[in-house]
């Protein structure tokens, strides 16, 4: 099995169950709307729906077109990092754990656009009155995943700047 497939099946496997299960266990145990702190002065766990997109922006749109938008603009994007991850190199290891990490929270965040026609956030970070916008372990996924990737392009170009007999 090419190594990119062995870091992909996984994380997919672990991402997609820690996402999908966190957010089935958020609205069978916390009423919509409300709020558990967990770590006082820092971290709250939520009950929200996002009809937006990342930290609700376009919220306020039509909720038809609005999914529709979302679920089209996701799959092209999931049909894109997959081609990536396809042509990437096996010996990339890294870039297929970001890549992977990408597709895994942007395909949880589909499941519930498509089951829900919107997204479960639960995770409230704050520092006294400043909140950063809810989101949940998809969201996680893919940031993390887009810093890995960030990682691996500042480190190649550091690689190839370095081998540059300028």
């Amino acid at each position: 099995m090419p190594r990119k497939l062995a870091i992909f099946i996984p994380v997919l496997a672990a991402g997609l169950a820690l996402d999908q299960v966190s957010k089935l266990l958020v609205i069978r145990e916390l009423p919509l709307g409300s709020q558990a702190p967990l770590i006082q002065g820092l971290l709250n766990l939520v009950h929200i729906h996002n009809k937006g997109a990342a930290f609700g922006l376009l919220s306020g749109w039509g909720s038809e077109l609005a999914w529709l938008l979302f679920v089209a603009t996701t799959s092209l994007v999931l049909g894109v990092l997959a081609y990536m991850l396809w042509r990437l190199p096996d010996d990339h290891w890294p870039a297929a754990l970001g890549y992977s990490l990408i597709l895994t929270g942007a395909l949880g965040n589909l499941i519930d656009r498509i089951r829900l026609g919107e997204v479960v956030d639960f995770i409230d970070v704050y520092w006294g009155p400043y909140h950063w916008p809810a989101f949940n372990v998809a969201d996680s996924l893919v940031c993390v995943g887009a810093a890995v990737l960030v990682w691996v392009i500042m480190r190649d170009e550091k690689t190839a700047d370095a081998s540059d007999p300028v």
